[in-house]
């Protein structure tokens, strides 16, 4: 089908551009709000926008609301849980090291959203595919070297494998929710899925803010202004991602996704003011190379 040939790329490259907009948002809130306040912002801030999108849609499809059952709350649930996690860990990583380096880190995900989509949701990969990961990953591996060599040390190591760890799981969960909609318009089960996660963790969040740190809450609602972008950018690029999930394998979208480096370069030069090294650039091609092949053989 034409459509999901090339629509899930379409919606990749538009979620990756819009993460690394959120990003920078929440990384230039985390001094203000701290790491669970940052984190939070794409959550608490992005249901409002993510209820729209959802109201309009209905609006324009008359379609009703799916049916939700107990398989479909599970594997929100995870991919909830497991995005708030990885959120903190990620904000945690960019006061570590520059910002378009910290983006490239985490970006071992696709490794594990491999195997995760084939252990939980049968997501077959060929050899074309997998040759594709591993070329991404070779360009992740030589952004992430250190100016002195090596990775950044254990604590920045453990940082970015955990979070990407964790960002895998988040992928698979929400997948999984929308495939178990069966719903057959993606769009209706990509979005349906969206609102009800982004309110499950603006629930969970809040709830661990108000009785460990209501004054972080206090200073997130002070601060509405500009976590109101970030929670629109937010809203935005998870509809994005969660269209993508509901047309091709995880693996495939996170894979693709990895373009986001690219955009971080961007932000980390001109908003962030830091420099790149011809090796960080070298480490930049080989990841678009390996994306360009994905998005190829995917055809």
């Amino acid at each position: 089908m034409i459509v999901s040939s090339w629509l899930w790329a379409i919606f990749t490259v538009c979620a990756a551009a819009g993460q690394t907009g959120r990003n920078a948002v929440q990384r230039k809130l985390t001094p203000i709000l701290g790491t669970a306040g940052a984190t939070h912002v794409r959550f608490l801030f992005g249901v409002p926008f993510a209820a729209l999108f959802l109201a309009g849609f209905v609006a324009v499809s008359h379609q009703p609301l799916p049916q939700a059952g107990v398989h479909f709350w599970l594997w929100l649930l995870l991919g909830a849980v497991t995005q708030i996690v990885a959120t903190a860990l990620m904000l945690m990583l960019m006061e570590e090291r520059s910002f378009v380096v910290a983006t490239a880190y985490i970006k071992i995900e696709p490794v594990f959203v491999a195997i995760f989509g084939l252990v939980f949701l049968n997501d077959l990969l060929d050899t074309a595919m997998m040759t594709a990961i591993a070329i991404c990953m070779a360009g992740v591996l030589l952004l992430s070297i250190a100016p002195r060599g090596g990775l950044g040390g254990a604590r920045v190591a453990t940082l970015g494998l955990a979070s990407g760890g964790l960002f895998a799981l988040g992928a698979i969960g929400f997948r999984g929710a929308i495939l178990s909609l069966h719903d057959s318009d993606f769009v209706m089960g990509a979005t349906f899925t969206l609102v009800a996660g982004l309110i499950v963790q603006a629930f969970l969040l809040t709830m661990y803010l108000a009785l460990r740190a209501p004054a972080t809450l206090r200073a997130l609602m002070a601060a509405w202004r500009p976590a109101l972008l970030g929670g629109f950018l937010g809203a935005l690029t998870s509809g994005f991602w969660f269209l993508a999930f509901a047309l091709t394998s995880a693996a495939n979208v996170r894979t693709l996704g990895l373009i986001d480096v690219i955009f971080a370069q961007g932000v980390s030069r001109f908003v962030f003011k830091h420099h790149t090294t011809p090796r960080e650039y070298m480490g930049i091609a080989i990841l678009l190379a390996g994306a360009i092949l994905l998005v190829v053989v995917h055809r």
